[in-house]
């Protein structure tokens, strides 16, 4: 008996640790959820704060066409827009943590945790399997035993029953008999029940060692060695918690360095030199006031010098032609034209005026250039439909032609007129040391000669068979009479030694191609060519064979190597004859 409860207070302790045991291991899952939760709410925070750190940056940003775009001539306002730029970069940054904690910490905690909550499921299956396993046997041993004990006891009774039979002088033989084999039949099931009984022991006491000396150590060492995995895991993910932010710190820093070498960049005086260049007006001083007597009879004039602050408030004069002229601005003088203003920017001082016209013809020559270099490309690609139709229909590209010339015509109509006015300008604005600004040779050649160009044009008029006249004749006999009328370029083509156009790159033909048109070039499937001249989007490429060929390819046809060291030569340092040869081949690059 007292076996039986000693096992049975095992039992109970075992079932007691195997419950402390299943709440701590769930407190430890519970504990590695929360951790990565916190991993997952910071995550979320690092990607909050790098968008509106990236909002602010995009917020500050100067807008296109605005003022602030304008003021970016200032180092002040260059150095914010690099502290701005440099935040951006900074914000992703923060990006980047996100992302790591995100894939190094979250994803991975999630995984284990899955795998840890079927490791402890299993652990705590086989532990319960095995209490089950013992108490099933020992219910099989308690049963033997209560049958034992019975036996025990009705073979008893049965001895004790033929005991008084046999003593008893009335009772016959055949009782006695039958009392004394019923007797012997019940010491032979309990020694079968004693049999079965020890069996049942024996056997559960090899159980009952097995399951508390191997089974049950076993079943813990699992899970103590389940638990210090799973804090040693929570310790790696804290320190690649750690590591994520370190890992950006070098770049952070370079961010924040950038901000410090944006502000040492602040250069005052280059600034306010740039206010004053910005700003100055051209107006000559004021003249002197000239001195007037008085005499009987006569009295003072009340007037001004033409160039004084007093008359320079709008109040008009007459012209000895009978206009108006408008009132200087000066200093501290509020301007009182509001708006865009008019197209010459008469409303400026002439110093603004003047560069707010060379700015204006400078954006006109642009876009002429750029028109200029896609005629050209059009114009090559109809006289490749010429020759071979099967590429194309020629007529197809004569719309667009004949529009790009109107457009040309247009702009270099706009450019005479604003030239015209700077020209007005600069005559009225004081000498000055520095030279003035000049326009390209090609521009100043054009206005040099309108006189000539507009006569031209009306003998084109005049001399076309159908009495049409198209832009495309206009702006190709201007350029042809600004260049016969530049001594260098007549100098330059006598002789007829044009320079070699400087080379770029290389290729090499993927496919053979056949030049029979004029300015082609033929090339052989595998040739390597020099090239000379990049493709300007009418899919031709320049290219040289030697010294005495060369010639344009199908961009298509070959594959073109540039080199990342070409040098272009500054617009500064070209001469004219190198402008003209830039012109032909279509060189100069178009915005």
């Amino acid at each position: 008996m007292e076996s039986g409860r000693a096992t049975l207070l095992k039992e109970q302790q075992l079932k007691d640790q195997f419950d402390n045991l299943e709440k701590h291991t769930q407190s430890g899952i519970e504990f590695v959820e929360r951790y990565s939760k916190f991993v997952k709410e910071r995550s979320e925070i690092e990607i909050s704060y790098a968008k509106q750190i990236r909002n602010l940056s995009k917020k500050y940003q100067p807008k296109k066409n605005s003022r602030e775009e304008e003021e970016n001539k200032y180092t002040s306002c260059r150095a914010f827009l690099s502290t701005l730029n440099e935040l951006n970069d900074y914000a992703g940054q923060h990006e980047v943590i996100a992302e790591n904690l995100t894939s190094q910490i979250i994803t991975e905690l999630s995984r284990y945790l899955t795998e840890l909550k079927a490791e402890r499921k299993s652990h705590f299956h086989d532990g319960r399997k095995a209490q089950q396993q013992i108490e099933s046997l020992w219910k099989q041993l308690e049963s033997s035993k209560r049958r034992f004990e019975r036996d025990c006891k009705e073979a008893d009774r049965a001895q004790q029953y033929f005991e008084r039979m046999d003593a008893d002088i009335n009772v016959t033989k055949a009782d006695v008999e039958k009392a004394r084999q019923q007797a012997q039949m019940r010491h032979q099931i309990a020694a079968d029940s004693k049999t079965e009984y020890s069996n049942y022991l024996t056997k559960f006491n090899q159980e009952q060692n097995e399951h508390y000396y191997t089974l049950i150590p076993n079943i813990f060492q699992k899970l103590q060695e389940m638990e210090e995995r799973r804090i040693e895991r929570v310790g790696v993910s804290m320190k690649t918690y750690a590591e994520v932010d370190r890992e950006v710190l070098p770049i952070v820093g370079k961010c924040l360095d950038g901000m410090t070498k944006a502000a040492e960049s602040i250069e005052p005086k280059t600034d306010s030199k740039q206010v004053v260049e910005s700003y100055k007006s051209g107006f000559e001083p004021p003249g002197d006031v000239e001195f007037e007597d008085y005499g009987p009879g006569q009295t003072m004039k009340r007037t001004v010098s033409e160039t004084s602050l007093s008359n320079s408030r709008g109040e008009a004069k007459e012209r000895p032609g009978g206009g108006k002229s408008k009132g200087k601005l000066w200093p501290f003088i509020k301007n009182k034209n509001k708006g865009s203003g008019p197209e010459d920017f008469s409303h400026l001082p002439p110093e603004q005026r003047r560069k707010k016209l060379q700015a204006k013809i400078d954006d006109i020559n642009k876009d002429i250039q750029k028109e200029m270099d896609q005629k050209d490309a059009l114009t090559k690609m109809k006289g490749v439909y010429e020759k071979n139709p099967q590429m194309g229909d020629p007529a197809s590209v004569d719309p667009r032609l004949v529009e790009m010339a109107m457009n040309i015509e247009k702009l270099q109509s706009e450019v005479q007129k604003f030239e015209g006015w700077l020209a007005e300008v600069e005559g009225r604005l004081p000498s000055r040391s520095d030279p003035p600004r000049r326009q390209s040779g090609l521009y100043e050649s054009q206005n040099s000669n309108s006189t000539m160009v507009d006569n031209n044009c009306a003998q084109d008029r005049e001399s076309s068979p159908d009495g049409s006249y198209t832009e495309e004749q206009s702006s190709e006999t201007q350029v042809k009479v600004a260049i016969a009328n530049t001594p260098e370029f007549d100098d330059e083509f006598d002789d007829g030694d044009e320079e070699t156009l400087p080379t770029i790159g290389t290729c090499k033909a993927v496919y053979s191609f056949e030049g029979h048109n004029e300015g082609t070039i033929s090339v052989t499937e595998g040739e390597l060519l020099f090239v000379i001249e990049q493709d300007k989007g009418d899919g031709w490429t320049r290219v040289r064979r030697n010294e005495e060929e060369e010639g344009y390819v199908p961009t298509s046809y070959v594959e073109v190597f540039l080199e990342t060291n070409t040098k272009v030569t500054p617009p500064a340092q070209i001469s004219l004859p190198e402008e003209k040869k830039m012109w032909d081949s279509k060189t100069s690059a178009s915005e």
